[in-house]
């Protein structure tokens, strides 16, 4: 079985086929699921979701895109979320200096109080990284420096796409990489980055509907293309598929604190 650790399953275009992308996901051994959230709506619908569907689980957080008229306010719903039994881990959070660079300073705030917040409720944190990589790994050495319990910092640096060297900067400070369909692309260089990643700190996801892997790249994308992602680690790593498989999965469910198949 697998687990597609990075899932927008509530957002519209799974509306009209939603129940039939599950069974899919089903069909192709994806038993269970993660919902990041992107804003406090959306945490609602993540959690509705896990109501509905068994192999469900949500985060709670605030997207760095969404920080520039984001509230005090918002980030308290976020932080109420947190002991709700579905929600296993704060996200997602973190820095995208992609899109606009006007408001780098409240992402940087509003990243630090997810990371506090993922600490104090002692749940991972899932990780946004676009073209911030240095800041958010700087930013999370400060603040595991800063809290009486660094051990309670852990999570996933959610679509990796980084030299070697970030993965292991990422383990030290106790973060799983998340690799994706882009690890599929043609024109990608991750898959030669992965190859020097120990599988023991990688897990898998598809960021449905983004980012399709090889072969359905172009297409919307959804949980069973996850397997495509470990076909092809299984293929860059020169493992057998059921070993990539298993292990991917075991650290999954480990950092994510949950059953076997649940």
């Amino acid at each position: 079985m697998i687990v597609d650790t990075h899932a927008h399953l509530y957002l519209d275009q799974f509306d009209d086929d939603r129940d039939a992308v599950l069974r899919r996901a089903r069909d192709a051994g994806v038993d269970t699921i993660v919902m990041p959230a992107i804003d406090t709506a959306s945490i609602q619908q993540a959690v509705d979701l896990c109501a509905q569907h068994d192999g469900l689980y949500a985060m709670t957080g605030l997207h760095p895109s969404e920080t520039e008229d984001a509230t005090e306010a918002a980030f308290e719903t976020v932080a109420d979320w947190c002991d709700h039994p579905s929600i296993v881990a704060v996200g997602e959070s973190g820095l995208d200096y992609y899109w606009d660079r006007s408001f780098d300073d409240r992402q940087k705030w509003f990243f630090r109080q997810h990371i506090r917040l993922a600490i104090e409720a002692d749940l991972p944190l899932v990780i946004h990284n676009r073209e911030a990589t240095d800041d958010i790994l700087n930013i999370l050495k400060e603040e595991r420096e800063r809290t009486g319990a660094p051990e309670r910092m852990r999570g996933i640096l959610h679509c990796y796409v980084d030299p070697p060297q970030v993965a292991e900067r990422a383990w030290a400070l106790g973060f799983y990489v998340g690799v994706g369909g882009i690890m599929t692309f043609a024109n990608s260089d991750v898959d030669a980055y992965v190859t020097e990643v120990p599988l023991e700190q990688i897990v898998v996801e598809t960021d449905s509907p983004y980012l399709a892997p090889t072969p359905h790249r172009g297409d919307r994308n959804e949980p069973a293309y996850v397997r495509d992602v470990v076909e092809r680690l299984a293929e860059v790593k020169g493992l057998p598929l059921q070993k990539v498989a298993e292990t991917t999965t075991r650290n999954a469910r480990h950092i994510y604190d949950l059953e076997e198949g649940g």
